[in-house]
């Protein structure tokens, strides 16, 4: 027989152990439009005002999905009440009330109209991937882009989302009402930056005067976000259902840690997310360098020597006391001393969360899939990092360690034959299968792919020396991190 499905009827059925909201959801419009309703914006951002509407109801999520009708059609017969599962080493369940609907805009363009014209429409964010940007190499809007074509048409509903923020900031302008925030949630560096740039280009080729009052009255704050959220599967469905007693068509899940860093730049009511667990700044660049190092870097290290040493999962290499020990003083005693504090970011303590988060066997994190794109990676996670400390005289062996196991990954699966996911797939294959195993010639072939290794650092005596060291080293891979 089949269980009842979640919804606004049935809430009161819930356990005690399943944590509701705790707020009247009805009676108010949202304040927050929201474009792209993905996994981890109803994990991530939703929850934060899940937990903020309780105490300021100004703040509900109108959410518009461009195309798509999943989302929708999933949640409107559950009231847009979904599951939230937490992914510690004691789980917990949370159904998420801060939807107040979900619009499919290539349906309904007149709703997402009003909503973004409404007088209590005050932020407007987003999670649609880079993507969904549609930016040119140069970093400004690719106005050949056929979504873009059609936002330029004389009358055409917007296409894109960088065509719906500017129709809605045409729309309150018209009004008379002021301009809303726009924060994106995707990661991406300088995200704000890249969406503002994107937002008057085309307003620019559309209206002057519009663009100039937008620049002027719109802001467009950077922000930094994190939270693991795999995948929702049957097996998730199946322990929310038994969890809750009742059927919930969508569930989602993540881990227990969440980062929400927020540029302190609003053009209007800012939502008091900082009483939810997100932090306001002057310098979300410093919290992306410390992710990008500190968290980034060390997961990539974990996945190279990980996979050498026949480990699975990021648990499962940070259960090897030697690889966890290694990583923890490249943490502390190279990545650390390459960053700078800011209010808002303890270095010690974000290293503490990020190991613990590496730590936890609830989330199942494959290392073959964090080594996807070393060549795209590498240079943001590690080489930086190897660049600084050569600047300052610091020694790099540790820091070599995992590039010279980049190399060793990328040699192995080319003599088993096995697919490199990489856009340098197929040089990468050629370097590998040309390697003989012998150090010092094995990391001259690599090193000669410029779009990894920058020109200067390539030629760097000590930097060569290291690397040579550590793929000769890695050859056993235990005593090279020991080492022995």
């Amino acid at each position: 027989m089949s269980k009842p499905r979640l919804s606004r009827q049935t809430l009161a059925a819930l356990p005690a152990s399943v944590q509701q909201p705790r707020y009247d959801r009805g009676g108010h419009a949202p304040g927050i439009v929201h474009f792209g309703p993905s996994a981890f914006f109803r994990a991530h951002q939703a929850a934060h005002v899940d937990a903020l509407l309780a105490s300021d109801p100004r703040w509900g999520i109108a959410a518009v999905a461009l195309k798509s009708t999943g989302v929708r059609d999933a949640l409107a017969p559950q009231d847009w009440l979904y599951t939230l599962a937490v992914l510690d080493e004691a789980p917990s369940m949370r159904v998420i009330g801060a939807l107040d609907a979900v619009i499919v805009a290539a349906e309904d363009a007149a709703r997402v109209r009003a909503r973004l014209a409404a007088p209590t429409t005050h932020l407007v964010t987003l999670t649609v991937t880079e993507k969904g940007y549609c930016l040119a190499p140069d970093g400004g809007l690719d106005r050949d882009h056929p979504d873009i074509q059609q936002d330029l048409r004389e009358g055409a509903a917007p296409a894109s989302v960088i065509g719906w923020l500017v129709e809605g900031l045409r729309l309150r302008r018209s009004a008379g009402l002021p301009a809303f925030t726009v924060a994106s949630c995707d990661n991406l560096t300088s995200n704000g930056t890249k969406l503002r740039r994107a937002v008057l280009d085309l307003a620019r080729a559309k209206d002057p005067a519009l663009a100039a009052w937008i620049e002027d009255e719109a802001r467009f704050p950077c922000t930094m976000v994190d939270s693991i959220t795999p995948a929702t599967d049957d097996a998730l469905r199946a322990r929310v259902s038994d969890a809750l007693g009742l059927e919930d068509a969508w569930p989602i899940q993540r881990e227990a840690f969440t980062q929400w860093v927020i540029e302190d730049t609003f053009a209007g009511p800012r939502p008091a997310l900082d009483e939810t667990g997100a932090t306001f700044t002057s310098d979300v660049a410093a919290f992306e360098r410390a992710k990008l190092r500190l968290l980034n870097g060390p997961h990539s290290t974990l996945a190279y020597i990980g996979l050498l040493l026949g480990h699975e999962t990021v648990a499962d290499a940070m259960a090897d006391p030697a690889l966890s020990t290694f990583v923890m003083h490249l943490m502390r005693e190279d990545i650390a001393p390459t960053l700078t504090a800011t209010p808002g970011l303890n270095l010690e303590d974000y290293g503490a969360a990020v190991r613990k988060r590496f730590q936890n066997p609830a989330i199942r994190h494959l290392l073959s899939q964090i080594a996807w794109d070393g060549s795209q990676k590498l240079p943001y996670r590690i080489l930086g990092t190897i660049a600084d400390r050569l600047a300052s005289g610091a020694p790099i062996d540790r820091l070599a360690l995992p590039v010279a196991a980049w190399m060793r990954f990328v040699r192995r699966r080319s003599i088993e034959g096995v697919k490199i996911v990489d856009p340098l797939a197929d040089r990468l294959a050629e370097i590998g299968r040309a390697c003989t195993g012998e150090a010092a010639s094995d990391v001259e072939r690599f090193l000669a792919l410029e779009t990894v290794f920058p020109q200067a650092l390539a030629a760097d005596p000590r930097f060569r020396a290291a690397l040579v060291a550590g793929y000769a080293a890695l050859e056993n891979p235990t005593a090279a991190i020991s080492g022995e």
